[in-house]
């Protein structure tokens, strides 16, 4: 069980990765939470292609690559909520002559349950993904893991 959560996690973490990391790689402009849906949709198109050109990945590995690029896209939209300005939400935390803890405890709440409800399906789509992949793919996939230490930037 711990060698099954160990890989789940490896999956979850590095297919993530992969999938942000190529996204940063080939979008010069971060839209970050500010992106539209089509602007979003042009993103993970792109980072779909690249990684499946990098990969080589065969028909099968792009369908799961695609589940879970939707899922991750479906826990974000999620944790973004209803508000449209994450930064103005922050801001209205400490507008008032204290810190607003209870909004900011109900801020941490909204988004924990969101993580407790998406994440099984991000890992499930992770591991199903990195699973799919053959060891030499796997092992890209830790390379490209292994170059990114240093932050999302490059120097």
């Amino acid at each position: 069980m711990q060698r099954w959560l160990k890989r789940t996690l490896f999956g979850v973490f590095g297919a993530s990765i992969l999938v942000g990391g190529l996204a940063a790689c080939s979008h010069g402009r971060h839209g970050g939470w500010q992106m539209g849906e089509a602007e979003a949709t042009q993103m993970r198109e792109r980072v779909l292609e690249r990684a499946g050109k990098e990969l080589q990945l065969d028909d099968a590995q792009k369908q799961r690559l695609a589940v879970l690029a939707d899922k991750l896209h479906d826990e974000r939209k999620a944790l973004m909520g209803t508000g449209t300005d994450p930064r103005a939400e922050f801001q209205a935390l400490v507008a008032g002559p204290k810190f607003d803890r209870e909004h900011a405890l109900a801020m941490v709440e909204a988004k924990t349950s969101v993580l407790r409800s998406k994440s099984p399906d991000v890992i499930a789509a992770a591991a199903d993904f990195f699973d799919s992949l053959k060891p030499e793919q796997q092992q890209k996939v830790r390379e490209f893991i292994g170059k990114r230490h240093g932050g999302w930037h490059r120097g």
